[in-house]
């Protein structure tokens, strides 16, 4: 999380916020995730919105 840019206090706050919601949501922690396994992810999301 340290490596996202980020220029306010509650802009980093919000990121965990965030990351904390999502490894509650669901069994995967989102933490540790690979670039290969994000890039797969955003693709899904992309088919699944139709925007590739």
């Amino acid at each position: 999380m340290n490596t996202v840019p980020t220029t306010h206090p509650t802009q980093k706050q919000a990121l965990a916020d965030l990351c904390s919601r999502f490894e509650w949501a669901c069994d995967h922690n989102v933490m540790e995730c690979s670039e290969e396994e994000i890039e797969e992810a955003q693709g899904e999301v992309a088919r699944d919105t139709d925007l590739r």
